[in-house]
Order: structure tokens, then sequence, then C-alpha cells
């Protein structure tokens, strides 16, 4: 504390009153800015005539997450989306495990079937590392791959279901179906995010009623397993 009013003076007399204001909100708002920046990891897989051929999942430290599904000669259209505080955290777990994809080789050694091109890539600081791979055994990959696939499917069902509302109400139940089959797989990792466009079906009286049982029957199914 004593040194503070002599290193004042000195900022005073080598810094004009109005530079010194400045320099120290500088000191206080870079480090901040920096900070709330955080790490990013981002989840792409390529895989030409797929439906879809492109999936980019951004999740950043601090929450701000967005996604990005569409043929690969579409335009890029990343929309946010939500992850909670929860599955970030395990995200970022299971990146510290694989030294955040670092000098990392995750392929097998031998031949494959094409299953896409999958890359995980780590930033923090301008600086950045990632992995590209097609299958591996590596289990820490594994369950990395099977969360970020887990997101695309659920945000795949989200827009799905969102607009078959719009422009296809009669092919609600479809869409319904698949959703229920991804749930008896335990392949949507926050089934909770689908809740309001369930609720929306259910409570809407242009879908036929097939979809809006089944619909609020999912509904009742997810709030009970949270």
């Amino acid at each position: 504390m004593t040194c503070w009013p002599s290193f004042r003076r000195i900022l005073r007399a080598a810094v004009p009153r109005p530079a010194l204001l400045a320099v120290l909100l500088a000191a206080l708002l870079v480090p901040v800015s920096a900070a709330a920046q955080g790490a990013t990891i981002t989840y792409r897989k390529v895989f030409k005539q797929s439906s879809p051929e492109f999936v980019e999942l951004r999740i950043r430290e601090s929450g701000e997450s967005t996604y990005d599904i569409r043929k690969l000669d579409d335009e890029a259209q990343p929309q946010p989306f939500e992850v909670s505080a929860a599955l970030r955290e395990r995200i970022f777990r299971l990146a510290e495990q694989l030294n955040y994809f670092r000098e990392l080789d995750l392929d097998v050694r031998r031949r494959i079937a094409n299953l896409g091109q999958k890359t995980l890539r780590y930033e923090r600081d301008n600086v950045s590392s990632e992995v590209t791979f097609n299958y591996t055994l590596n289990a820490a990959a594994n369950q990395l791959m099977q969360i970020f696939e887990g997101l695309g499917r659920q945000q795949e069902h989200a827009e799905t279901l969102a607009r078959r509302i719009r422009y296809d109400r009669l092919g609600v139940n479809e869409a319904l179906l698949r959703l229920e089959a991804d749930l008896n797989r335990k392949g949507i990792p926050e089934p909770e995010r689908l809740l309001p466009v369930l609720e929306q079906i259910a409570a809407d009286t242009r879908v036929i009623e097939i979809a809006r049982h089944r619909a609020r029957a999912l509904a009742d199914r997810i709030r009970s397993t949270s």
C-alpha cells in the first residue's frame, strides 16, 4: 500500500492526466476482456453425399455456442444455441485428457470405411491445436465425439420439428418418431432443450392428434428423466 502514492506521483510526472486515465483504464480492461473470451472447442465433420454433409459446433468456455449444419455447397450460417455449464465442463475435461489435441494421432492404422472426416480443434489466446480422424479407438475421443454428434442431432431435431410445424404439419409425426428413436438410444445430450417445440406441437390444433399425443408423451418422458 505504501508504494502506490509514489507510483502515482511518477505516473503524474511522466504522463499527462488524460493519458494517465487512458493507461489505467487499459490496464484494467484488457485482462478482463481476454479472460471473458476464454477457450473454444470446435467439432467439425465433413461427410460428402451424406445428410447432413457438413456439421460444425463451436463451444466456448464462457458459454456462447454456435452450430452450422448444412450441405457442403451451402453458405455458412452459424446459429447460436445453448449448452449447459455441466456439459461444457465435461467437454473441456475430455479435451484436457486429450492434451487439448496437441501432437495427437487418433486414426486407426488399418483400412476402414469412410465415416466422415472429423476434426477436433482447441483455441485459446490466439493459439490453436487440432486433430483430424476418420475412426478412432481412443475412449476419451469417442466420448467427446459422441457428445458433439448428439448435440448436432439435437439441433437437427429442433430445426426439423420447427420447420414441419410451419410448412408440413402432416410430416410432424414422422419427425417425432425419429426423435423418439434417438431418445431410445440415449443419443440426445440435453433433451430438455426440445421441450419448447414439443409443447408447441402438443398445443397446436392444426397438427394431427396422433402427433400431438406423441409430442405430449415425449415431453412428459423428458421431464421425468431430466
